[in-house]
């Protein structure tokens, strides 16, 4: 046996069917369906304008059959089957010679997948319509004119720790783009990013935003600075630092708004009381940011403390007014990407992921991404006139110490955010 026999089901009707004779999709070759043979190998008309009936064939009707296969009526015949011969021989010869087309040009890489490029995107949430609706297709538009090729694309979005832990854990992604510089410091310890992944431009950020208030319709409360969430009548919104990675931005903008009320100078001690009065009036914690602002536009309430981007992101999504506030000190949102070269290495498809790489930070990406509210990570074009201008203390990472010492300040055990529900200062841990 051929090999094939398996295959004839798309091509030969079965036995006992009384349709008309079935049409190869590969080849314009006409079949007989199984059980039109007569005995002794006769063979009978079954074609479409032919007799329906089983009846063998004289040499005159054949010649007539064949006279209306040439008219376009019906199929030429068949040969007889010698006699004694085995109908199942003559099916599996029709099979395999059917088919045979077939396995040679599956046996050849089409052009299609010689010609298209694939790349696998693990980003946080936030980044999701930005990515999703314009800055993948632009860039496809990109690469089909640049390199005359076609790119596809596999997009994963989730928290930023937990996309970052995926992918430690085996998600094969080429691109990660991600919240926090620690989230990628992830990837580094685990092998899968290079130890110099800051050395690309812009210190390896793609994204900028802002920490703001989003406050209701008409600011009933007044809201204008961050002491202003610490009055008693304000309920305020913002999610777990402990579940969501993005969320330490929100705690770092208050906690570094007090701690730099003097600055230059730092002053702990104003940073984390300031922390403990809103956190004091704080309602609801959600896991999640994009949860958080849900649980806002619910009606749950007075403010809450968010990207200035997700807000925006509201305006376009609801074609409906997301007032916020931003304080007179806030802190800048620097969101990371980076190649996985773990991940390149296997799929072999470095040039183009280091082409989209450089494709984030060109002023086509970065235009598109500011539509989603994120601001351009270059200063000078940074003239949205929708949005409001920087705030004149505005403060970074760096400016509070950098990521390892603000975990180590604030979010490990003892440090200030433990403090406000457990009460152990770092001190008393000696």
């Amino acid at each position: 046996m051929c090999g094939i026999g398996r295959s004839r089901a798309a091509y030969v009707q079965a036995a006992d069917d009384d349709r008309p004779i079935s049409r190869s999709r590969s080849a314009n070759i006409l079949l007989p369906p199984l059980g039109r043979w007569g005995r002794g190998g006769e063979q009978t008309a079954v074609a479409v304008g032919c007799s329906r009936d089983p009846q063998p064939l004289s040499s005159g009707e054949r010649r007539q059959a064949e006279l209306q296969s040439a008219d376009g009526h019906c199929p030429p015949p068949l040969p007889p089957l010698p006699k004694g011969g085995s109908y199942e021989v003559l099916r599996r010869h029709f099979a395999c010679y059917l088919l045979l087309p077939l396995l040679i040009a599956g046996c050849a890489p089409s052009q299609a997948a010689v010609s298209t490029d694939r790349l696998t995107i693990g980003a946080y949430s936030v980044l999701r319509e930005a990515f999703h609706d314009g800055v993948l297709p632009a860039f496809a538009a990109h690469w089909k004119k640049e390199m005359g090729r076609t790119v596809e694309f596999e997009e994963s979005y989730n928290g930023s720790g937990a996309q970052s832990r995926a992918i430690a854990s085996g998600f094969d992604a080429d691109i990660a783009a991600l919240s926090l510089e620690g989230d990628i410091d992830r990837l580094v310890k685990a092998g899968m990013v290079r130890k110099d992944w800051k050395a690309s431009p812009g210190g390896g950020m793609i994204t900028r935003s802002l920490v703001v208030i989003g406050v209701r319709p008409g600011n009933p409360k007044g809201i204008r600075d961050w002491d202003d969430l610490a009055y008693k009548d304000v309920a305020v919104l913002y999610p777990d630092p402990k579940t969501s990675g993005g969320a330490r931005w929100n705690i770092n903008a208050i906690y570094g708004a007090g701690l730099l009320t003097a600055r230059p100078h730092r002053n702990p001690k104003a940073g984390s009381e300031l922390l403990a009065k809103v956190q004091a009036n704080v309602v609801n914690m959600d896991a999640s940011g994009r949860q958080s602002m849900a649980t806002f536009e619910r009606g749950t309430g007075d403010a809450v403390v968010t990207y200035e981007n997700e807000l925006l992101l509201q305006r376009r999504r609801t074609h409906q007014d997301a007032p916020y506030i931003i304080p007179p000190a806030t802190l800048l949102i620097e969101g990371p990407a980076t190649i996985v070269d773990a991940s390149v290495e296997r799929h072999k498809n470095r040039a183009v992921a280091e082409a989209f790489l450089a494709f984030l930070r060109t002023e086509e990406a970065q235009g598109i991404l500011s539509e989603f509210g994120f601001r351009n990570i270059n200063p000078s074009l940074d003239r949205d006139p929708r949005r409001p201008p920087l705030p004149p203390r505005l403060f970074t990472m760096k400016d509070l110490g950098g990521w390892s010492k603000i975990n180590t300040d604030v979010y490990d055990t003892g440090g200030v955010w433990d403090q406000l529900f457990t009460g152990r200062s770092k001190e008393s841990q000696r």
